[in-house]
């Protein structure tokens, strides 16, 4: 009992040390400038959730990063750093944009899942190259992938001004998409939109697979162990290719869903960088889907409050970034074996002191 505690506790309590230890010197790095903390605060939570619109904006920013960080938290657990996730969510835009032309005459149960499709597929193939260079030629992932991201922008600048140039020729984009590949409004006039809730299926889809299925049971024992899982007679570079594979979907998958339920087109700077938020979401959600779906809420939030934060309390939207960035940094100090080791004896030991009282009573009665 006290070691399933303990193991949960060194899961859980890191982040939550980093998300304290963030305000924390967030709230004196205010105070060093003079800024009221608590009306920063009051400002940014409310900007997230102060009414049925500004809530509804919160989750429409978090699905792209719920998306990217479910794709890294996929490729972590198989042993794997996926850092292009951008590139990835850029092709499955792009795919998304370019199948445009060609759905305007049929119906949205058709349109939207061929839409979705191709973009899942785009961001499957972009990661499959990460795959193949490292199973080929040795290639490191982490500089394949990131390599792969500047492509991906490159490929995504090209096309907005030149093939899939909107009809007008007036601005680098692309032309809207067509009604029958857009996602449904589910609460106008907000933005809130399908992508939403399918979202979440897909982080149960995920845990489903990872830990409930045969497949996700063989990804998991490549990236704790790659030996003893090829000892175990797991073919460990398939393992690695399909998690990179299945990463690269979501998050190509997070792509196609922004054009489909809020863009509505492609162009140039089309993400902000989702795919690199998406490894602190990944990070602070600890590689669990359930995990990734909080921290994704959480990084939202942030980027929703930003604006009313800076209109209201007078700072800028730039702090959202660095809450970002020291949460990293805290959640990195905090996750060390040191500090798992030390949680892991703390709640053994209260285990066995609360054992012990509530045997005293039994003992007192034997006597």
């Amino acid at each position: 009992m006290g070691t399933t505690i303990a193991t949960r506790l060194t899961i859980l309590l890191p982040p939550f040390l980093a998300l304290v230890s963030a305000f924390a010197a967030v709230t004196f790095g205010l105070w060093l400038t003079g800024a009221n903390a608590l009306q920063v605060f009051s400002a940014l939570l409310e900007g997230a959730g102060g009414d049925q619109y500004r809530l509804a904006e919160t989750l429409v920013k978090a699905c792209p990063l719920l998306y990217t960080g479910l794709a890294v938290a996929c490729s972590l657990h198989a042993g794997v750093w996926n850092i292009g996730a951008e590139g990835q969510l850029l092709l499955g835009a792009l795919a998304t944009a370019w199948i445009g032309r060609y759905v305007t005459g049929l119906s949205p149960v058709l349109g939207l899942p061929l839409a979705c499709g191709v973009a899942l597929l785009a961001g499957s193939l972009w990661a499959g190259c990460a795959a193949l260079l490292k199973n080929k030629r040795g290639v490191n992932e982490v500089i394949s992938t990131i390599m792969l991201n500047f492509i991906a922008a490159g490929l995504v600048s090209y096309c907005v001004h030149g093939p899939l140039m909107e009809a007008g020729a007036q601005y680098p984009q692309t032309d809207l998409l067509p009604e029958s590949a857009r996602l449904p409004r589910l609460l106008p006039p907000t933005r809130l939109h399908l992508g939403v809730p399918l979202a979440l299926l897909s982080a149960v889809g995920l845990w489903f697979f990872l830990f409930r299925t045969k497949g996700g049971f063989k990804i998991r024992a490549t990236g704790a162990n790659a030996i003893a899982a090829r000892f175990a007679g797991i073919h460990v570079q398939r393992q690695l290719t399909l998690g990179l594979v299945f990463s690269g979907a979501l998050a190509g998958l997070a792509g196609g869903i922004e054009v489909c339920g809020v863009t509505q087109r492609v162009y140039e700077k089309f993400s902000p960088g989702y795919g690199y938020t998406a490894i602190a979401v990944a990070l602070v959600g600890q590689r669990s889907p359930f995990g990734v779906v909080l921290a994704a809420l959480f990084f939202g939030a942030l980027e929703a409050g930003s604006v009313t934060m800076q209109r209201v309390a007078g700072v800028s939207s730039v702090l959202v970034s660095v809450i970002q960035a020291i949460v990293v940094f805290f959640l990195a100090a905090y996750s060390t074996e040191t500090v798992r080791q030390f949680v892991r004896r703390k709640i053994n030991l209260m285990s066995m002191f609360i054992t012990a009282i509530g045997l005293l009573p039994r003992a007192f009665h034997l006597l």
